[in-house]
């Protein structure tokens, strides 16, 4: 599926592991990892359930978050729900959107946090710059009230090490403040954070990547804008096949 922030020639789409799902507005097929699964409650409730944890049959979409409010207010997501649901009686709340979002959110730093207190995250500009220099960053963040110029630095720092200097690799901007990163990291004042474990890397990829697609481009950052790809292909930001994140960001 195409993804409005990834139109980046140097992300190599990674190949589809485990079983492919069908989103049930589009009708693209992917990854269920690169998509956002839809349960429904004992009382009728569609509910999101990112984590793909929930009993049940469920359903799965793939599109962005303003695509799947206007299927909802067209009546188009009603009549595909109860279909892939079998005719069961269906409530949808009018916030589902909002409520896939904060999920997606809530499970891309929740992933940050486990990365962080199993040691395969750096903070602080000296620790990422000398993992950048040493070649050992696979992946970049920065908080959205981060500094240019030391964004830049580190940028540089980081093409110096991966031997790509010239090139335009540089760190992803997280649409979330220097707070909400701090708070999800358990430190204080985490401005830069820098993932130095390939398979580390590749799993906040992946919860950035759908996340990052659900809220579109119209609400994440500048920086961010060809970060994630789409769920076809749901895990490249970070590629630990060919060494340090080809980002292209």
């Amino acid at each position: 599926m195409r993804n409005p922030h990834n139109d980046t020639p140097e992300l190599t789409p990674a190949p589809v592991d485990g079983p492919e799902r069908t989103c049930i507005l589009s009708r693209e097929s992917g990854s269920r990892d690169g998509l956002v699964r839809l349960a429904i409650s004992p009382d009728g409730h569609v509910l999101p359930d990112v984590r793909a944890k929930a009993p049940g049959r469920g359903a799965w979409i793939g599109v962005t978050r303003a695509e799947l409010e206007a299927a909802q207010a067209k009546g188009k997501l009603k009549g595909v729900l109860a279909r892939a649901f079998k005719g069961a009686a269906l409530t949808i709340p009018d916030d589902l959107g909002e409520q896939i979002e904060v999920q997606l959110r809530r499970n891309a730093l929740d992933r940050l946090g486990l990365e962080a207190k199993a040691g395969k995250l750096v903070i602080g500009g000296e620790r990422i710059d000398t993992a950048a220099r040493k070649g050992q960053l696979h992946l970049l963040l920065h908080a959205s009230d981060a500094r240019a110029d030391g964004m830049g630095k580190l940028a540089q720092a980081w093409r110096v090490g991966s031997d790509r200097e010239g090139s335009d690799l540089k760190g992803l901007v997280l649409p979330v403040t220097r707070t909400t990163l701090s708070l999800a990291l358990g430190r204080e004042n985490v401005v830069h954070a820098g993932l130095t474990d390939a398979s580390a890397a590749r799993r906040v990829s992946e919860a950035l990547t759908r996340w990052l697609h659900f809220i579109g481009p119209d609400r994440a950052c500048e920086p961010c804008a060809d970060a994630a790809q789409g769920p076809s292909a749901p895990a490249t930001l970070a590629d630990p096949a060919s060494g340090p994140a080809q980002t292209g960001i």
